[in-house]
């Protein structure tokens, strides 16, 4: 559960961090429709990374800074101190929580999997769509910072 979560998250962060960089504070506004802001949705995913990984170990979730740079910050070394062992178990852990409006209960594997992750890249990718969107120059590199293509190349 440390292996499908911690680095994810960690690395996800950091890419979100970059991301923030090229499109620069005025950028950050920028929104689909009627959606939170970018700025909001990196906040968010910042947020579920760690309120994920404490609920899964059984660690209070911290409060994270306002501002989005040290927030992203302090829940990358949050997570940075994490530690394997402190997830044995999590995987069958109960976890009750809400999802909207809706109270659920799944397993600890099922709130990573099924709740968790997808709701974390749901932010992350809506917060970079707006910034697509608004004409913010950024490629699958940017958003992953694993595949890469030259400058000018497009789909």
């Amino acid at each position: 559960m440390y292996q499908a979560s911690v680095p994810v998250f960690r690395h996800y962060l950091s890419r979100i961090s970059d991301i923030v960089a090229v499109a620069g504070p005025d950028a950050l506004d920028a929104q689909i429709a009627d959606a939170f802001p970018a700025r909001s949705q990196f906040a968010i995913a910042a947020g579920l990374s760690l309120s994920v990984t404490c609920l899964l170990i059984g660690r209070e979730v911290p409060d994270l800074p306002e501002g989005l740079g040290p927030r992203l910050a302090v829940a990358r070394a949050t997570l940075g101190s994490m530690k394997p062992a402190e997830f044995e178990g999590a995987e069958t852990r109960l976890i009750s929580h809400r999802a909207g409006f809706a109270d659920v209960d799944q397993t600890g594997e099922q709130f990573l999997h099924l709740f968790g992750l997808p709701n974390f890249f749901f932010h992350m990718t809506m917060g970079y769509a707006a910034l697509r969107a608004a004409g913010v120059p950024l490629g699958k590199e940017d958003f992953d910072g694993i595949h890469s293509y030259p400058k000018d190349f497009r789909f």
